[in-house]
């Protein structure tokens, strides 16, 4: 029997990859990436120019399709591999990526008369404009009593779905009437695979419906009287415009439609998977498929991922969702929504010209120069300390409308010493969602961590392990959550076409990390316990209510931009 093969496409921010994997090892075969022809649309709307209001963050669906297009084709001429060959197709998705479509799936945005409102486009997942509805969300669920809240660490994120459609309902209430659904930009890219609005036979998966959409496995979504407590005009929406079957990971959501098939060059009837988010389909693709093990992916942002047995409240997690990462355990989801982000804003934004020049000079990237100097200092040589909240904070504190800060700077600080604070504060950020799980009965024992962050920076990783004081072991691939969506895709086709019956046999057989780990080193633990320490001070100083600066100052540059 010929070798088989299944692809995972990965979405992410700026654009998309996919990779083909040989099933019996892991191996990738070959990738290819698409950057997104519109990118992050924050500006303004392409073709009518019509312009954003801050914290909009939006996307064209096209882009998606333009991955299928050019991705899949590309990696299945690099690797010489047959179609007939390739038993499955899975994908991941930055979420909640949302968008509005109609009766027939189509977006909203692709038809004229919505393309010049901003509501009929996607909304990405680090739209925050939503931030009103959120905190009006939260406000309603904690008075009503409902169970719900707790699960999600006490509060509903401004980038999750529901907020979202109200902010649609809100401002754009002729939107909201014209969307027949409202769907995470994976399911309806797996709509487009296979068909489904052709068959009605529409699907969503249970990872963002769980940790996304407040829907959980015995309950359902919330209570007609709650939608209908944060607006009457709501209390019909998951019956309306939440309707579709949900289904656990690794289920066969259909099979490859012939138009698909053209379109990538794969086969039709191939089987396609539900659904799943970035980066938890990066979880079982370092094999890690029991509990006490979290798993970072590490990129713009970070997700963290952890397997329970029980159900407990954590505060700020995202979630706790039964099958939400693997099948048969309660998957925990906390995050910091800028990480690489904060790194990149620093090279492009505040790094001086005599940092380029010599970079340029030395043959290097910015961010190696920064690296290999910051390299130099020991713990605490800097005298600074940072909060990483250059996009607000996701996990403990769930608030979007915090900011940035840097204490210490003094006349001889130079940009090195800024880089290595900005890295050691998203490590403390990490380690204070460590402690939140592992205080709360949801135990940490080992980290993992994959992405491009990772793989390019030993000394962020290094840092890492001293903050949080644990071993972290680093994946062996580039493209983790492709290969986690790929394994996938062979779960979708079955063990009898060549895949895997779960996605725990997938992992035996497909997983990879590295034999090289990072270990904590003792002296730098001493000291970064003292730094964390001061961190904890400003963190909650400035999170939890005692000096509001942050939104105050937000609030004031709202008021004025307006003006």
């Amino acid at each position: 029997m010929s070798k088989k093969y299944a692809i995972g496409v990965d979405y992410g921010t700026q654009s998309g990859r996919a990779v083909l994997v040989d099933l019996a090892n892991g191996q990738e075969i070959a990738d290819h990436v698409t950057p997104y022809p519109h990118g992050v649309i924050d500006e303004e709307l392409p073709v009518s120019g019509i312009k954003l209001e801050h914290d909009w963050a939006l996307q064209h669906p096209d882009d998606y399709i333009e991955v299928l297009r050019k991705s899949v084709p590309a990696v299945l001429a690099a690797s010489g591999v047959a179609a007939d060959d390739v038993i499955g197709l899975g994908i991941d998705f930055t979420a909640c990526t949302m968008l509005p479509v109609d009766a027939d799936g189509t977006p909203l945005c692709l038809k004229p008369e919505w393309e010049r409102n901003p509501h009929g486009w996607v909304k990405l997942w680090k739209h925050h404009a939503a931030q009103d509805e959120a905190d009006r969300l939260n406000a309603i669920a904690a008075e009503r009593g409902e169970k719900f809240l707790p699960r999600y660490g006490g509060k509903i994120s401004s980038e999750w779905m529901i907020a979202k459609v109200w902010q649609i309902l809100d401002e754009a209430p002729d939107v909201y009437e014209a969307a027949d659904r409202f769907t995470e930009a994976t399911d309806w890219v797996i709509s487009q695979l296979t068909g489904q609005f052709e068959t009605g036979e529409f699907v969503r998966n249970s990872c963002t419906a769980g940790y996304k959409a407040i829907w959980h496995k015995q309950e359902g979504y919330p209570s007609k009287e709650f939608f209908a407590a944060l607006d009457p005009r709501l209390e019909n929406l998951v019956e309306t415009k939440l309707r579709g079957d949900i289904k656990p990971l690794g289920t066969k959501a259909g099979e490859l439609t012939p138009a698909m098939a053209e379109l990538t060059g794969l086969k039709a009837g191939t089987a396609i998977a539900v659904g799943n988010v970035d980066a938890h389909a990066a979880v079982p693709a370092v094999g890690v498929v029991d509990e006490g093990k979290l798993v970072m992916a590490m990129g713009t942002s970070i997700c963290h991922m952890l397997l329970g047995t029980e159900e407990v409240e954590v505060e700020g997690m995202c979630g706790v969702v039964e099958d939400g990462i693997i099948p048969g355990y309660k998957g925990y989801e906390a995050g910091q929504s800028a990480v690489g982000d904060i790194f990149e804003w620093f090279v492009e934004e505040a790094v001086p010209a005599y940092v380029k020049e010599a970079a340029e000079k030395d043959g290097v990237g910015i961010h190696q120069w920064l690296t290999e100097r910051a390299s130099a200092y020991k713990p605490g040589e800097s005298g600074l300390v940072a909060l990483d909240w250059w996009n607000g904070n996701r996990s403990v504190l769930v608030d979007t409308n915090l900011t940035g800060v840097v204490v210490g700077y003094t006349l001889l600080t130079k940009p090195e010493e800024m880089y290595r604070a900005l890295l050691e504060a998203t490590a403390y950020g990490t380690r204070t969602i460590i402690d939140a799980f592992h205080n709360n009965g949801v135990p940490v024992h080992e980290v993992y961590a994959c992405g491009g962050l990772p793989q390019k920076n030993r000394l962020l990783m290094q840092i890492y392990a001293d903050v949080t004081n644990r071993e972290i072991k680093i994946a062996d691939s580039k493209q983790t959550p492709a290969v986690g969506a790929a394994m996938f895709g062979a779960v979708a086709a079955g063990s009898a076409k060549g895949g895997y019956d779960s996605v725990v046999d997938a992992a035996k057989a497909m997983a990879r990390v590295r034999e090289e780990t990072f270990k904590p080193i003792p002296d730098n633990v001493a000291v970064y316990e003292r730094l964390y320490q001061e961190y904890r001070t400003l963190h909650d100083y400035f999170g939890r209510g005692a000096n509001d600066v942050m939104k105050r100052l937000k609030a004031l540059k709202d008021e004025v931009s307006k003006e």
